[in-house]
């Protein structure tokens, strides 16, 4: 009998261990939020925690959430004092209005971005700010487009169709935003080669955890083979002096609850 790959919950231990760029990446992002004393900010796809932890440094009462109940377990080992539940972006709920949502390589899972919009909206008190990053149009275009022809060549139809990732451009956010009743003061796209670790084995790994939903279904043996025709299709331009670079694009947007009775502010999108 075949081993069948099914999709596994997120790998704590190897995001933490592995991946920890992505929430080191996030440490300038906090900048951006200023945290305050006093606040109340929820950290939305907190992971493991560690940025939650920082807010929480800045004096701000801290809630993480993330919908990997595997993540939220790590973070309450992690930082035992504070708040973590299990939570999805696209149906939270707060008992009282917060002054921020953070949120740091998240968004791009989730493809219902008008339902997260809506939230966010319900959650933040006038005047309250949103500040997030994650993937925008255009990123890991490489590595996506080598995985539909290594599926392709071992008879895969439709691999696109397997993409989990939503992947907007500034315009398509921004005006999600400012239709869901946000003034969008800053909003950047901009390219961010990301440095993998664990040396050959980088983009491997990189797609292990990140990847899964392209091989619901193969064989594992379907699965290697797919991975080894990933690397040779990208060796000759993310392969650098050894070690893998991941072909990163970010959004980094701020945005604030417009007060529906006031008039719209003018809106400043940083090229």
């Amino acid at each position: 009998m075949k081993n069948i790959v099914i999709p596994k919950p997120w790998d704590a231990s190897l995001y933490q261990e592995k991946h920890s760029f992505v929430w080191q990446y996030g440490e300038e992002l906090l900048q951006i939020l200023n945290p305050q004393p006093g606040e109340r900010i929820l950290d939305l796809g907190c992971g493991t925690g560690q940025l939650t932890e920082k807010i929480a440094q800045a004096g701000a009462e801290t809630i993480g959430i993330d919908n990997a109940p595997e993540m939220i377990e790590k973070a309450r080992q992690n930082f035992p004092q504070l708040r973590f539940e299990v939570g999805d972006g696209r149906n939270f709920q707060v008992d009282t209005p917060l002054d921020a949502v953070f949120s740091n390589a998240v968004l791009h899972w989730i493809q219902e971005a008008s339902l997260v919009i809506n939230n966010l909206q319900a959650a933040l008190k006038i005047g309250g700010r949103f500040v997030a990053e994650f993937g925008g149009k255009g990123n890991v275009n490489a590595i996506t487009q080598a995985l539909y022809e290594s599926l392709e060549e071992i008879g895969v139809s439709n691999p696109i169709a397997r993409n989990p990732w939503y992947y907007p451009s500034i315009g398509e956010y921004a005006s999600l935003l400012e239709q869901h009743g946000f003034d969008v003061n800053y909003a950047v796209l901009f390219s961010r080669p990301t440095p993998l670790t664990a040396g050959d084995e980088g983009v491997a790994n990189w797609i292990e955890m990140f990847a899964s939903n392209f091989f619901t279904g193969l064989t594992v043996e379907e699965k290697s083979w797919v991975i080894r025709l990933v690397e040779d299709k990208l060796k000759p331009t993310l392969y650098q002096n050894g070690s893998w670079i991941a072909d990163y694009r970010r959004i980094r947007i701020v945005a604030v609850k417009r007060n529906p009775t006031a008039t719209t502010a003018t809106t400043t999108i940083n090229p």
